[in-house]
């Protein structure tokens, strides 16, 4: 299921990249309105397939279809609220300025965090499980641990950024961004260690695989890891941005 929901996702994000030729005026803080969606199209399209990659190891596979549908339920509501939105030209996230987007802000909100808690449900599947196939190393095994631990903590700095109402720290959200990313330029920015956390997910299995092969070499480069990631959260609550 994750496997072709992470195919719908791709395909939106080309659907995406077409409306930004048909619709060039559409732009909310200076930005084309449908440059947001593409982006999280992209990143769920990842995330999916990521998680069907992973989710093979689990002996648990009942527990593994149930995080699918959850997984497919909970970003399509959120994929539909942000494509609306962006849609009729207006901001998805932090949107509190009428009622009704108050409260999709709040489902999109409710559904991301049911999504990450089951995630961390699976990690802790992960860290119970002493049978894996024979060829995995301990390098393996512990960066997928690592990778979905961190994933979440750093889904959940979403949180912070929703109570907050803004991502920037230091001024108001839409002033000029690095390309492409749109981080702040001048100011902290707390959704580069939300992106570099997140991202955990397939950097940590990735070097445990091929490189870290050792529990032990695995372990002291997650830890680097996270003191960066750490660091570039701190960086951005003091105000600086990540280049000046």
């Amino acid at each position: 299921m994750l496997y072709w929901f992470g195919w719908f996702n791709f395909l939106m994000v080309i659907v995406c990249a077409v409306m930004i030729q048909v619709d060039p005026d559409n732009s909310v803080l200076g930005i084309n309105t449908w440059i947001k969606p593409m982006k999280f199209y992209l990143s769920i399209g990842i995330v999916s397939w990521t998680f069907s990659w992973l989710l093979v190891y689990i002996q648990k596979q009942k527990a593994v279809k149930l995080f699918s549908v959850v997984t497919v339920i909970t970003m399509l509501i959120e994929m539909i609220i942000i494509t609306w939105q962006a849609a009729n030209g207006r901001l998805s996230h932090f949107n509190v300025s009428s009622p009704l987007y108050g409260m999709l802000f709040s489902i999109m909100g409710i559904a991301i965090a049911t999504f990450t808690l089951w995630a961390l449900y699976i990690d802790i599947l992960f860290f119970r499980q002493k049978e894996f196939p024979l060829w995995m190393t301990d390098g393996y095994k512990w960066g997928i641990r690592w990778g979905i631990l961190f994933f979440v903590i750093f889904a959940f700095e979403g949180g912070l950024m929703a109570g907050m109402l803004h991502h920037t720290v230091g001024a108001a959200d839409g002033g000029e961004g690095l390309p492409i990313l749109n981080w702040s330029k001048s100011y902290g920015d707390l959704r580069i260690a939300h992106f570099f956390g997140m991202h955990s997910l397939q950097l940590l299995p990735f070097i445990g695989f091929y490189f870290a092969k050792t529990k032990l070499q695995i372990n002291l480069l997650s830890l680097v890891y996270f003191i960066f990631i750490t660091l570039l959260f701190w960086q951005a609550l003091m105000g600086y941005p990540l280049i000046n």
